[in-house]
């Protein structure tokens, strides 16, 4: 190795650490704390909902590889595994709607081999999947609760808003799958690169959205881990309610997970703070039980935010190797160039 690369190699590792010591370590204080109010649970819900989130993984790295993964791809299942596994421990240090993970995510894309405006174009098409269903279930469920069709009765801040913002979200979607390249005049001015840049990144998103509209109108199987990871990661929720008493009914669940998880886009600590509070408080105006609610989502926020972490970044640690390797089969590939031929007089 490189004394450039062992260089490059130390500041990712000493980055992690940072990040690691920055957000990480101040969770490990209030581990102790939370799991002494949630280990008075039923264990053996507990344990369910550890289950419901491993699966719930399993449909995230499904999804990736229908999205991602064509033929002669070097990016296999343990590949994958250690890339999903990576972003998510990213995701939930650094939350921000996800922008660790979709960072890093495009980083080992492009370190695998795969063109910039490629992995554009399929990263926006694997969120438009996700986000998709997200939206999908704010708009139905929302409905659903605001006409009473799921005998469930709450305020319209927990029903018929959560329901028009992701039928808007949809509509913006499908409204910019039409934007198509158009031949422009140029711009005159310092304006001119910001204009283009804005322009280029505004199609690729365009792009990406008809990607995702093409795999769902190919029946593309893999798309099912989209559903898996939302539906299996509010099972956790579900199950969290019955370790500790009877759970809400499945509409209100989702609708108050839902409603939680938009304080994600907070920049907080693995939307520490954030996404606990949007839960309860959507969870109350369901009627349910405060003591009940704040142990169900202590609960799941434990099992979400630790399980995936802590294997996390070891896969990132195993990706970086993996990305070792790629290099080395990259520069064993290369041409070498023939020694130029100096006439002698």
């Amino acid at each position: 190795m490189s004394v450039r690369r062992k260089l490059i190699w130390t500041f990712g590792a000493a980055a992690a650490a940072f990040v690691v010591g920055w957000f990480l370590v101040p969770k490990v204080g209030e581990l102790g704390h939370t799991w002494s109010r949630v280990s008075a649970g039923d264990k053996t819900w507990l344990l369910v909902a550890l289950g419901f989130e491993v699966l719930s993984f399993v449909g995230y790295v499904v999804l990736f590889r229908a999205v991602f993964v064509r033929s002669q791809s070097r990016i296999d299942w343990r590949e994958s595994y250690q890339i999903t596994m990576a972003g998510l421990a990213a995701t939930r240090l650094l939350a921000a709607g996800g922008a660790g993970g979709v960072a890093l995510t495009a980083w080992a894309l492009k370190r695998s081999g795969m063109d910039g405006r490629t992995v554009t174009r399929r990263m926006t098409s694997f969120l438009v999947i996700l986000y998709g269903i997200y939206m999908a279930a704010l708009l139905v469920d929302g409905v659903g609760l605001a006409s009473g069709l799921f005998g469930v009765h709450a305020s319209a801040a927990v029903t018929i808003a959560p329901a028009a913002f992701g039928g808007i979200v949809i509509l913006g979607a499908l409204l910019m799958a039409r934007l198509r390249p158009l031949a422009v005049a140029p711009v005159d001015g310092s304006s001119r690169g910001f204009r283009a840049r804005a322009r280029h990144v505004t199609l690729s998103i365009a792009a990406g959205v008809r990607g995702a509209l093409g795999l769902v109108r190919s029946r593309e199987p893999g798309l099912v881990g989209g559903f898996a990871w939302w539906g299996f990661d509010i099972a956790v929720l579900w199950a969290s309610f019955h370790a500790f008493g009877a759970a809400p009914p499945v509409a209100a669940i989702v609708m108050g997970y839902f409603v939680g998880t938009l304080a994600n886009t907070l920049p907080l600590p693995g939307g520490v703070g954030g996404v606990d509070g949007g839960m309860i408080g959507a969870f109350l105006a369901f009627g349910v039980d405060p003591a009940t609610a704040v142990l169900a989502v202590l609960s799941y926020r434990a099992i979400a935010f630790w399980l995936p972490t802590l294997p996390g970044l070891i896969a990132y640690f195993q990706l970086r190797r993996t990305m070792g390797g790629w290099r080395a089969e990259d520069e064993a590939t290369e041409p070498v160039a023939a020694p130029s031929r100096i006439a002698v007089a």
